[in-house]
């Protein structure tokens, strides 16, 4: 057996604590970063300081995206695509715009130093990103694949913002066909009008990398107050999707009983306050009012004719979802049959009048 511990005897007690006293003492304080002893040894149980100049592999990756992201181009100078494009231009990005029968005037983007190109093609190749605001899925697959379109002039690791309303399906299809040339793809659709578009406060709603949506992000924040990310590539458009359906469902529902109202007697500033202090109040609601007070259609600046191509997607959706639709299916039936009684460019809020002229 080992031997027994026994207490040293004072002589040994006196010689131990005589070497402690002779020893440098270890106490560790901080420099930079490190730790060190007295004695000038390092602390093994401190951290390393990181080499100068190093940044996390994450970080960095986001440094270097957002530097190469300086030039912007964009197809579809609509009425939310010249919000967006202002916006941009206030930020200071260098702007290449597809020149196109559907844009709004572009003299002043121009005059701000926007360059016009007659060719996709061209406009890709002279950007680091390019956003389309373009009115559905036909429109974005025509512009992308088509002839002489952008895919063809896209370079190797440039980005493409789908900011147009479409189908999930095709966007997957989209995102494959950039893929494969060597770019990058996020679906990015947006929520509010052409109002918060001038402002620079859309929602998006982004579906794709999430680190890729980190790199953007610099970018989309010039034009955008709410960025989500949703979920995969075709998540953001199916996202804008139910959320259209929901939001141009209840302004329908209104305009239909508003109708109702007019033709069973009831006042329209009675109706609109009513509801307002009841189920009735919310957002949908707000943005018809100035039609039912005043003839005023501007409070939703979003054609009939789009939100009929809003609702047909949606059960699009539905049906490749295998969802229930049946709400849905008489949502998009009421907006046909307004449409067809319409003149081209008729707002949402004059269903109300389209409706109680049946």
């Amino acid at each position: 057996m080992g031997k027994a511990w026994a207490p040293a005897s004072g002589a040994a007690r006196d010689s131990a604590s005589a070497s402690r006293a002779r020893r440098p003492a270890k106490r560790r304080f901080g420099f930079k970063g490190l730790l060190f002893r007295r004695d000038g040894g390092h602390d093994p149980r401190a951290p390393r300081p990181a080499p100068s100049g190093w940044t996390p592999p994450r970080a960095r990756y986001h440094r270097g995206e957002e530097a190469s992201m300086k030039n912007i181009g964009m197809v579809g100078i609509g009425l939310m695509g010249h919000g967006i494009a202002t916006n941009l231009q206030k930020h200071g990005y260098p702007l290449a715009l597809f020149e196109h029968p559907g844009n709004q005037p572009l003299d002043a983007l121009k005059a701000g130093g926007a360059r016009g190109f007659a060719s996709a093609k061209e406009l890709a190749a002279a950007s680091d990103v390019v956003i389309t605001v373009l009115t559905g899925s036909p429109q974005v697959e025509a512009v992308v694949m088509g002839a002489g379109g952008l895919l063809e002039g896209l370079r190797p690791g440039s980005v493409l913002v789908d900011c147009s309303t479409a189908i999930p399906s095709s966007t997957v299809r989209v995102a494959q066909a950039v893929q494969q040339a060597g770019a990058r793809f996020l679906d990015a659709p947006m929520t509010r009008t052409p109002k918060e578009a001038a402002e620079g406060r859309l929602n998006l709603l982004v579906g794709g990398d999430a680190e890729l949506l980190e790199a953007c992000r610099p970018v989309l924040r010039c034009f955008a107050e709410n960025i989500t990310h949703v979920g995969p590539v075709g998540a953001g458009h199916g996202m804008k999707l139910l959320h259209n359906y929901v939001s141009l469902g209840m302004v329908t529902l209104i305009a239909e009983a508003a109708a109702c109202a007019q033709r069973s007697g009831v006042a329209l500033d009675t109706f609109a306050e009513v509801l307002a202090k009841g189920g009735g109040g919310g957002i949908a609601l707000d943005r018809l009012k100035p039609y039912l007070l005043a003839g005023d259609p501007s409070g939703l600046r979003f054609s009939i004719a789009n939100a009929r191509k809003d609702l047909d997607y949606y059960n699009a959706m539905a049906s490749d979802a295998g969802a229930a639709k049946e709400v849905a299916a008489a949502v998009l039936a009421t907006l046909e049959g307004a449409l067809a009684k319409a003149t081209p460019g008729t707002f949402v809020p004059e269903l109300v009048s389209l409706l109680a002229s049946r």
